[in-house]
């Protein structure tokens, strides 16, 4: 065993991609598996698997990023998002289960914290992270630490409010008009219904627009500029020197980032808006894996 190496664990809907990682981030050993569905038994039994694939014996702790909101005080998940996984402490579990400290951490927190010590975000104290995908993933850093709030469940910022009066929010949430069913790849894949069909998709989209058609500019602008919104609301709440744009859809590129970055110089208030730099992130996929064995190894130095 090594107290320099851990097991991170980042759970996504579709696939589990678990690596041994050392205190530099360096990902030393990855394995893959797809995501059982069928039950939270299934689920949490894939997980291990993961864990014991890689080599729980050679690791010092395991850190777990999971698409739910995190109670921190039990390390349980509390409302996960398209998995079946809820009202279970996994902290427990798994520490029971490997003998090991383990953390569990909310996957955009694990990745802002990522970005922040390895990626786009290094070097600074405040920063913004949101994950662009079927929905809006947001982490926190505030004054050169990962901000969870009081049990561990803020930076929900795909939930800030940008219409009142707009579309109902996706999965369990009842709300309305949130960010992230106006401004993630899922608005895309609406935009795309809408102008090609039943069949169309954020991909044709995007591709149209890099081929400069107006009708799939114009889409995609009016969904960049409603998340550029959501960002001038977070800097001049925050006032971050940096806003992390990661997740897959944040691979449209400067289709999205352009108008945002209008939106944010008009709608932030000085000097905050003048100051802030709007960035893609720098670690790819696996930002959600380097930062749940960031999370193993704070559960690790804190035993």
């Amino acid at each position: 065993m090594s107290a320099h190496r851990v097991i991170g664990v980042d759970l996504g809907g579709t696939k589990i991609l678990a690596g041994l990682v050392d205190r530099e981030g360096n990902v030393l050993r990855r394995h893959e598996r797809p995501t059982p569905t069928a039950s939270q038994a299934e689920l949490l039994e894939g997980l291990a698997g993961a864990v014991d694939a890689v080599g729980r014996r050679e690791v010092a702790a395991v850190g777990v990023g999971v698409p739910s909101t995190v109670d921190q005080r039990d390390g349980s998940a509390v409302a996960s998002v398209n998995i079946p996984l809820a009202d279970v402490s996994l902290r427990s579990h798994f520490a029971s289960r490997f003998d090991l400290p383990v953390g569990i951490e909310n996957d955009a927190n694990a990745a802002a914290l990522a970005e922040w010590t390895f990626g786009a975000g290094r070097g600074t104290r405040h920063m913004v992270m949101l994950t662009l995908g079927t929905g809006i993933g947001g982490g926190l850093i505030l004054d050169g630490r990962l901000y969870r709030g009081a049990v561990g469940a803020a930076a929900e910022l795909g939930h800030i409010v940008i219409d009142h009066d707009g579309i109902p929010c996706q999965g369990a949430c009842t709300g309305r008009g949130h960010l992230e069913v106006l401004a993630s790849g899922t608005a895309a894949d609406a935009a795309a219904t809408e102008l090609y069909g039943p069949n169309g998709t954020s991909e044709q989209l995007v591709e149209r627009a890099r081929g400069g058609e107006t009708a799939a500019v114009a889409a995609l602008g009016g969904l960049a500029r409603r998340l550029g919104s959501g960002i001038a609301s977070f800097v001049n709440i925050f006032n971050p020197e940096i806003v992390v744009l990661g997740g897959g859809f944040a691979s449209v590129g400067e289709l999205l980032f352009a108008p945002a970055r209008e939106v944010v110089a008009r709608e932030a208030r000085p000097p905050s808006g003048e100051t802030v730099r709007i960035v893609p992130a720098e670690l790819g996929n696996e930002a959600g894996l380097v930062g749940a064995a960031l999370v193993a190894f704070e559960a690790l130095d804190a035993a």
